[in-house]
């Protein structure tokens, strides 16, 4: 009789621990579907960012500036910021209350995304005029591989036309905001002129002065196609230290 019970009590204990091992297996596989769901929400939307720039013009004035960033996912498994999506800047133009004037630029990795960074912002008798520079070779094809490396724009009161270094007003030399985007900690409230210039240290020369003359890239580098050939040697980006 005892010897039964033993075995009964055997029978349901092993029961049991079957059951359970298949219930918390389920419970983890359910856990770990949620956190990759999570995670692949979080990676398509990186949510936006929104701060204001303090310009220093060319006439010694100043001018607020409101932006904002959009970022999507990472590029790689490795990477620490989120891609940059679209970039929003509108201002006033100065002597007007009325006039207010948006800047639009989407990134991407199609020729059809206009992917610029802006370097400056200034006015010439009440006109605003931009100086970008392409972010990447594939943008830097698409604007007609420029050198010195910019494109800049003028704004005809209703959209922004594309003009040439010619046009652009000898008066604009200095870069006057963050390019690319700022470090995390600058990403909110205003920054101020010296803050713009700490962000911009470090970057190369014709990404905080407006060069006038091209820029002598050495002697010119063979561009591979077909099937056989090594990985594409393109001309140097212009995309500067940060993105």
């Amino acid at each position: 009789m005892k010897e039964f019970q033993r075995n009964n009590l055997k029978l349901i204990t092993l029961v049991f621990v079957r059951t359970n091992h298949v219930w918390l297996k389920q419970i983890t596989k359910l856990g770990f579907l949620l956190t990759l769901g999570v995670s692949m929400s979080a990676c398509a939307s990186g949510g936006t960012a929104n701060w204001k720039e303090e310009v220093l013009l060319h006439d010694g004035s100043k001018l607020i500036v409101e932006r904002s960033q959009t970022y999507g996912g990472y590029s790689e498994l490795a990477s620490r910021e989120r891609q940059l999506v679209e970039e929003v800047w509108e201002f006033t133009t100065p002597g007007t209350t009325k006039q207010r004037v948006i800047w639009k630029n989407d990134f991407g990795k199609t020729p059809e995304s206009s992917s610029v960074m802006l370097l400056m912002l200034d006015f010439l008798n009440g006109t605003p005029y931009l100086a970008t520079s392409p972010a990447g070779s594939i943008a830097y094809n698409k604007w007609g591989r420029p050198n010195p490396p910019y494109v800049f724009f003028k704004y005809d009161g209703k959209t922004w036309q594309r003009i040439s270094l010619e046009e652009f007003p000898p008066a604009f030399i200095n870069v006057n905001v963050v390019i690319g985007r700022p470090d995390l900690d600058h990403r909110t409230g205003t920054l101020s002129v010296a803050t713009i210039r700490e962000e911009n240290r470090l970057l190369e020369p014709h990404l905080r002065t407006i060069l006038r003359t091209p820029i002598d890239y050495g002697p010119p580098r063979p561009i591979y196609s077909g099937p056989k050939a090594p990985h594409p040697i393109t001309p140097p980006t212009t995309s500067g230290g940060k993105e």
